[in-house]
């Protein structure tokens, strides 16, 4: 597999799981007491995650 396809292959996985934990997110709000610490975790996680695919998008051909 080439560099640039496992990087989008990265970039593909990490988009997933920002997904998921949107969901997870929504879910835990609608709950009667949501838990503000799960929710601060899974926002801290998707931010870090935004950054990494940042990062990779710049390691694509003409994304710079």
């Amino acid at each position: 597999m080439g560099k640039n396809k496992r990087i989008r292959k990265r970039i593909d996985s990490l988009e997933g799981r920002i997904r998921q934990h949107e969901q997870k997110i929504e879910e835990e709000k609608k709950r009667v007491i949501p838990d503000a610490g799960l929710i601060n975790h899974w926002e801290i996680e998707i931010k870090g995650w935004q950054e990494q695919i940042e990062r990779k998008h710049k390691r694509l051909p003409g994304r710079k």
